[in-house]
C-alpha cells in the first residue's frame, strides 16, 4: 500500500500583501487608541441600567388612533423625500457615471483601430473622465444633511432642502458605483459593435448597459431604502417627514410616541426593501 502523498507547502504570503494586512491591522488598533473607544464600558452594570432604564420609558409604544391618524401625512412625506431625492440623484448621477467610466473615455478595446490620442486630442478625450471624477468626489464628500443645511438658506425650510440634500449626496455616490459597475463590465460585445461600424455611444447603450442593467438596478434599490433613512434624518433640520416628528417628539420627552414613530420608520424601510426585492426579480 502507498503512503498517502503529503500535500503541496503552502506558498508564502508576498512580503506586499502582508505589509498592507500589517499595516491595515496597525491602523485599526491605533484608531480604537486614540479614540479611547473602549468596547467595555457598555457592559458595566452602570451602563446597563442606565441603557435599560431609558429603554423602557419608549414602552409601550402610542398606539391610539388619533395619534396614528397624525403620522400618516408625515410617513407619505418621507417616503416621497426618499423618491424625489433619489431621481434627482439619478438624474445628475447617470450622466456623470457614464463619463467617469474609464474604459469608455481613456482608451481601451472600444479605441482599437484608432491612432494614439495624443497631445490637445487625447487631453480633450479624457476631460470628461477626470472634469466627472472631479464632480463626484464634491458631491459625495459632502455629507446629505450638510447639503440640506445648505439648500436651507437657499429653499428654506421644508421639502425642498431635503431632496435637493439627498439628491446631490447621493449622485456623487450612484455616479461613482456605476462609473465602477460599467468599467467592470465585459465591454466585448460593445468593440464588436465598434468593430461592425457602430458609433461608440450606440455601443455603450446596447453592449454595456444591458449587461449591467441588473447591477445597476439593485445598487439603485439599495440606495433607495438608504434614502428612506436618510429623508427621516434630514427631518431633524426642518426637512419635514417622520424625522421631523421624531425631534419634536423627543424635545417634548414625549418617548412613547418616539417609540411609534421609529417603528414606522422601520416599516418604510422593510416596505422599500419589500419593493426592491419585487423589482429585482422582476427585471432578473
Amino acid at each position: 500500500m502507498s503512503a498517502t502523498a503529503a500535500p503541496p507547502p503552502r506558498p508564502p504570503l508576498p512580503a506586499g500583501r502582508f505589509t498592507i494586512l500589517a499595516a491595515t491591522g496597525a491602523a485599526i488598533i491605533s484608531s480604537f487608541h486614540y479614540t479611547g473607544f473602549n468596547p467595555a464600558l457598555l457592559f458595566y452594570p452602570e451602563s446597563l441600567g442606565a441603557i435599560a432604564s431609558f429603554g423602557m420609558g419608549f414602552l409601550p409604544p402610542d398606539l391610539s388612533t388619533g395619534f396614528l391618524a397624525t403620522t400618516l401625512k408625515p410617513a407619505l412625506e418621507t417616503i416621497q423625500l426618499a423618491t424625489a431625492g433619489m431621481a434627482l440623484a439619478l438624474i445628475l448621477g447617470v450622466p456623470l457615471a457614464l463619463m467617469a467610466a474609464g474604459t469608455f473615455h481613456l482608451g481601451g478595446a472600444l479605441f482599437e483601430g484608432e491612432p494614439p490620442a495624443g497631445g490637445l486630442r487625447g487631453t480633450l478625450r479624457a476631460a470628461p473622465y477626470w472634469i466627472s471624477r472631479l464632480l463626484l468626489n464634491a458631491m459625495r464628500s459632502i455629507p446629505e444633511l450638510i447639503w440640506a443645511l445648505l439648500f436651507v438658506r437657499l429653499a428654506g425650510l421644508g421639502p425642498a432642502a431635503g431632496i435637493l440634500g439627498i439628491g446631490v449626496a447621493y449622485a456623487g455616490i450612484l455616479g461613482k458605483v456605476f462609473a465602477e459597475i460599467m468599467e467592470g463590465t465585459d465591454i466585448s460585445p460593445a468593440a464588436t459593435l465598434v468593430a461592425a461600424g457602430s458609433t461608440r455611444p450606440r455601443a455603450i447603450l446596447y453592449g454595456v448597459l444591458p449587461g449591467a442593467f441588473r447591477t445597476l438596478l439593485s445598487y439603485a434599490l439599495y440606495r433607495w431604502e438608504c434614502a428612506m433613512r436618510a429623508a427621516a434624518i434630514l427631518g431633524f433640520v426642518g426637512a419635514g417627514g417622520l424625522g421631523q416628528q421624531i425631534e419634536i417628539s423627543m424635545r417634548m420627552f414625549e418617548h412613547h410616541r418616539t417609540a411609534t414613530l421609529i417603528l414606522e420608520l422601520f416599516l418604510l424601510v422593510a416596505l422599500a426593501d419589500a419593493i426592491s426585492a419585487h423589482l429585482r426579480r422582476k427585471f432578473a
